[in-house]
């Protein structure tokens, strides 16, 4: 019975994704998906990557098409909406927030920068436009260390939202910083105890680490950073076993680019077992993709002005990641 029921799902998701390839021609659209949604979807998307990738993406390889689905969160459309402001921009589920984008929001942003005067404001992407719109310069946790090696080494900078991302570059950069007190629902579960016992179980298997974990897990890691850099690392490195502390949906490509090694989730702090998902994430399906490409919704949009305001921070990022 139990294999009956398989059998069936692995069709219907056959079924729809034959519907979606069939849409997206037919609208001449383009699909971008992040490394934390559900595996299918990263392997039906045009472009799979992290926030900068996709980010890359939407500027520069998107401009023949009428429309640009972004499966992952809604800050990430959004940013595709600033930086594509004449496509259609949509999302599968308007649902699909962010904890770390929620944890700052931009009134109290905007009072925080006001009593901090003649400081540089960077700020993570995992912000909402409104945010963006404040900000000097955007930073993803691929880029952040080399942007902020940009400003002089006494300029006074603002870091926003990711507390534990903006610790890290103080430490290992001799920054001072001035942090907001933000952080990703995710990450924030993970534990040096959870890696220690992994660690024991699995020795020699290397542990990486995003930094936008606490303090003690990143210190017991053997490669900080994004998900581009944590998955390039997997890819080439001689090890077969890796602990990996960054939400599970990474796993995927790691799988399919090294299928001879073995990949080990860091379980959440409260939990025995089982992989640390991003549920917002996890909303994005191929249903609710193939519905939002047959009827154009949701979509997205951002304010003109304030997306003319977004745009500048986003296009320094890439000017200074190129």
């Amino acid at each position: 019975m139990e294999c009956t029921s398989a059998c069936s799902r692995v069709s219907g998701d056959e079924q729809l994704k034959a519907e979606i390839l069939r849409l997206k021609e037919e609208k001449n659209a383009v699909i971008l998906a992040h490394y934390y949604v559900d595996g299918a979807l990263q392997d039906i998307a045009d472009y799979v990557g992290d926030s900068l990738a996709l980010a890359q993406k939407a500027a520069e390889c998107c401009q023949d098409a009428r429309i640009v689905v972004m499966c992952g969160v809604h800050f990430m459309a959004e940013t595709v909406k600033v930086l594509c402001p004449d496509k259609k921009v949509l999302c599968p589920d308007l649902a699909a927030g962010c904890s770390l984008a929620d944890s700052c929001p931009a009134d109290e942003f905007e009072a925080f920068v006001k009593a901090h005067p003649d400081h540089t404001v960077i700020t993570y992407v995992n912000t909402s436009v409104a945010v963006k719109a404040l900000s000097d310069v955007l930073v993803t946790s691929g880029n952040a260390r080399k942007i902020v090696e940009s400003f002089p080494a006494d300029a006074k900078l603002i870091f926003g939202p990711d507390r534990n991302l903006g610790a890290y570059i103080n430490s290992t950069m001799g920054r001072d910083m001035v942090l907001w007190d933000g952080a990703c629902h995710v990450h924030e579960r993970f534990s040096a105890e959870k890696i220690a016992e992994l660690r024991k179980a699995h020795p020699g298997a290397p542990v990486l680490v995003h930094p936008e974990c606490k303090r003690p897990v990143v210190l017991m890691a053997d490669k900080v950073g994004s998900t581009a850099v944590l998955l390039d690392y997997a890819l080439k490195s001689d090890a077969k076993e890796f602990i990996v502390a960054t939400e599970s949906g990474i796993l995927h490509k790691m799988k399919l680019g090294a299928p001879d090694k073995t990949f080990i989730p860091v379980p959440p702090s409260d939990s025995t077992c089982g992989c640390n998902e991003c549920s917002y994430m996890k909303l994005n399906t191929l249903e609710k993709l193939r519905d939002c490409l047959k009827n154009e919704s949701p979509e997205v949009t951002v304010d003109p002005e304030l997306a003319a305001k977004a745009l500048k921070p986003i296009d320094r990022m890439l000017e200074l990641s190129r």
